[in-house]
C-alpha cells in the first residue's frame, strides 16, 4: 500500500514537472523543439510554431528537417553535431523556409538530453528569429551606404540621392572637397553606377604628372614623335576608351596642359604626339580638386573656359527633363510627353541651387498638378513662377507667338545637341550660320548657356 502510495505521488510529481516546463516553454519568446534519438519531434512550443508557421500538432512525430528545411539540414546540423559529441552548440547562423517558402535567418542553440540515469533521451533545439533584426540592418546599411561610400550625415544622404542620375548622364562631373573626404570613391562609383560601368576606369593624378610628360601620357605618342618612340604607345585616353577618366587634383594642372585638356573637352578628340589626324575619345570626364576654383580663376591660376566647361552643366536641363517625365510617367501612370517652350526657357535660365535634385522634384511637383499633354507654367511651383518675373532675357509669353517660342526651343535643343558649336547646330537645322546667329539674337539666347567657347 506504502508502495502504491509513492508511485502515485511520484507519478503525480513527474506530471507537475511536466505541466511546470510547458507553461515555461510556452512564454519563451525564442523557439523550442526536442527530438527524440530519431530525430523525431517530441515537442515544439508556441514560439516555434510562429516563427516556422508549422503547428505543433503537425510537428510532433515527424523529423526535424521536414520541418525547417534549414540550409544546414544536409551538413553542418547542429542536432547532430551535439548528439554525436555531447556538446553544446551556441549561437549558430542558419537560415529556415517557412510555411510560404520565405528564408527566415535565425540563430541555433543546442544541448542533448538525458534522463536520471545517464541514458541518451534525444536533444534540444532552441532558435531565435532574426528576421527584424536583419531587415533593421539592410534599412541602416542602403541608408548610409552606397557603393564602398558611408555616409549618415545630411550632406551625404543628398549625393547619394543624386548620384544615381549623375552616373547615369554622360555630363562631365566636378567632384569638389578636401583631402581624405572620399572624392575618388565618388568617382569610382559614378563610373560603376554609369553604362559605362564595365569599362576602363583610368586614373590620372594631375599632382605627379610632369607638365613636360602630360601630352604624352595623356594622348599616347607614335613611333618616332621623338628621340626615344621606337614604338607606338596609348595614352591613357586610349586605355580609358568606352570608359572613364577620372582627373584626380585637377586644381594642380598647370596652364599650359590645362589648354589641352580643354581641347579634349570641347572637341571629344585628341591628337597622339607625332599623329597626323586626330582620334575620336569615347571617353566620360570626371574630376576631383581639394583647391577653391573659383578663388583660382579670379587669380588667374586656372582657367574660367575649363572651369566652366567641368562645372556647367546647363546644356544637360532638356534631357533631365526628359528623364525625369519618361520616370514619373512609369510611376504614375501618366502620359505627359514634355514641357511647353515657356516651361523650358524659365527652366534653362533658373540657376538650380539644389542642382539635378532640385529639378526632379520641380517635375514631380508638376506631375501632380498636370492632367493634359505638357506641363505648363501654371503647373510650376509658385515660387518658380515667382521668380520668373526677375529671370533676365526671358521670352515674354504674351508678345512672342507659339510659333516663335516653338522655333527658340528648337534652336536650344539643337546647340544643346551640338555642345553650343553654332556651326554643327546651323547644319544640323539646315541653314546658314548667319541665319542661326540673326535667329539667336531675335529669341535672345545666350550660347554660353550651353557651351563655353574659347
Amino acid at each position: 500500500m506504502a508502495d502504491e502510495q509513492r508511485m502515485d505521488s511520484s507519478a503525480s510529481s513527474t506530471s507537475s514537472q511536466a505541466q511546470f516546463f510547458e507553461s515555461v516553454l510556452r512564454c519563451v519568446a525564442d523557439g523550442v523543439f526536442t527530438v527524440d534519438n530519431d530525430w523525431k519531434i517530441t515537442s515544439f512550443n508556441r514560439a516555434a510554431e510562429r516563427i516556422t508557421g508549422v503547428s505543433a500538432d503537425r510537428a510532433i512525430g515527424k523529423k526535424c528537417c521536414d520541418v525547417f528545411h534549414a540550409n544546414i539540414c544536409e551538413e553542418g546540423c547542429a542536432i547532430r553535431k551535439s548528439l554525436e559529441t555531447g556538446q553544446e552548440v551556441i549561437d549558430l547562423p542558419a537560415r529556415i523556409l517557412n510555411q510560404r517558402g520565405k528564408a527566415i535567418p535565425i540563430s541555433i542553440s543546442t544541448a542533448v538530453l538525458h534522463d536520471e540515469d545517464g541514458t541518451l533521451l534525444g536533444a534540444v533545439e532552441t532558435f531565435r528569429d532574426l528576421g527584424q533584426i536583419e531587415q533593421l540592418r539592410r534599412e541602416i546599411q542602403s541608408q548610409y551606404t552606397f557603393e564602398d561610400i558611408i555616409g549618415k550625415s545630411e550632406a551625404f544622404q543628398k549625393i547619394f540621392a543624386i548620384l544615381p542620375d549623375i552616373a547615369t548622364s554622360e555630363s562631365t562631373v566636378l567632384i569638389e572637397g578636401p583631402s581624405g573626404s572620399g572624392k575618388e570613391l565618388l568617382a569610382r562609383a559614378t563610373h560603376n553606377l554609369s553604362p559605362r560601368g564595365k569599362q576602363p576606369y583610368v586614373v590620372v593624378n594631375c599632382g605627379t604628372l610632369p607638365a613636360n610628360l602630360f601630352e604624352s601620357e595623356l594622348f599616347g605618342y607614335k613611333k618616332g614623335a621623338f628621340t626615344d618612340a621606337k614604338n607606338d604607345k596609348p595614352g591613357r585616353i586610349a586605355l580609358a576608351e568606352g570608359g572613364t577618366v577620372f582627373f584626380d587634383e585637377i586644381g594642380d594642372l598647370p596652364l599650359e596642359t590645362q589648354a589641352k585638356l580643354l581641347r579634349l573637352l570641347q572637341e571629344r578628340q585628341y591628337e597622339p604626339l607625332g599623329g597626323i589626324e586626330p582620334l575620336p575619345a569615347n571617353v566620360r570626364i570626371v574630376a576631383a580638386t581639394n583647391r577653391d576654383l573659383p578663388d583660382m580663376v579670379s587669380r588667374g591660376q586656372f582657367r574660367d573656359d575649363l572651369y566652366f566647361r567641368l562645372a556647367v552643366r546647363r546644356q544637360d536641363i532638356p534631357y533631365l527633363i526628359e528623364h525625369f517625365i519618361q520616370r514619373f510617367n512609369a510611376k504614375r501612370g501618366k502620359r505627359i510627353q514634355g514641357v511647353t517652350p515657356e516651361v523650358m526657357e524659365i527652366l534653362m535660365r533658373y540657376e538650380f541651387p539644389g542642382n539635378a535634385r532640385e529639378l526632379e522634384n520641380i517635375i514631380e511637383y508638376c506631375f501632380v498638378l498636370c492632367h493634359n499633354g505638357f506641363i505648363e507654367i501654371r503647373h510650376l511651383p509658385e515660387d518658380l513662377k515667382l521668380h520668373r518675373g526677375s529671370l533676365s532675357r526671358i521670352v515674354n509669353e504674351d508678345s512672342v507667338s507659339q510659333l516663335q517660342l516653338g522655333e527658340a526651343h528648337t534652336i536650344q535643343i539643337a546647340l544643346s545637341r551640338n555642345n553650343g558649336h553654332q556651326g554643327r547646330t546651323a547644319e544640323e537645322l539646315g541653314i546658314s550660320r548667319t541665319t542661326l546667329w540673326r535667329k539667336i539674337k531675335k529669341h535672345d539666347i545666350n550660347p554660353e548657356d550651353f557651351t563655353i567657347q574659347q
